[in-house]
């Protein structure tokens, strides 16, 4: 079982959810399908899509997209979402939320130490 979690901006925002909100009810229940399957370790339609960040692919209405990261083996962090037709925009902030997480933990790490 992985722990599955949002990313949350320096403004206290998730993008993921924002993504999600926005859309109707039935993509909505086909995305939270698709995140039980990664909460259980079903990452069989996940492809890298370069700098630390996975693509999981929905095969339903325009090519829904979820975009992640993972932190050691057991956490996934949700960083952004979208569809086929956006995918190189979607990559390109999912890489820079990924990065703001990674920046913010190691700084956090460090104050503790």
């Amino acid at each position: 079982m992985l722990d599955v979690r949002e990313y949350i901006d320096a403004a206290g925002r998730s993008p993921f959810t924002k993504w999600l909100r926005a859309l109707n009810v039935q993509a909505a229940a086909k995305l939270a399908t698709a995140l039980e399957r990664i909460a259980d370790g079903n990452l069989s339609n996940v492809k890298a899509a370069g700098n630390g960040v996975l693509e999981y692919k929905v095969d339903f209405g325009p090519g829904y997209r979820i975009y992640f990261g993972r932190d050691g083996d057991r956490l996934v962090i949700l960083l952004a979402g979208g569809t086929k037709k956006h995918q190189r925009e979607d990559i390109r902030q999912a890489k820079a939320n990924w990065e703001d997480y990674r920046n913010r933990k190691a700084q956090e790490k460090a104050r503790c130490h």
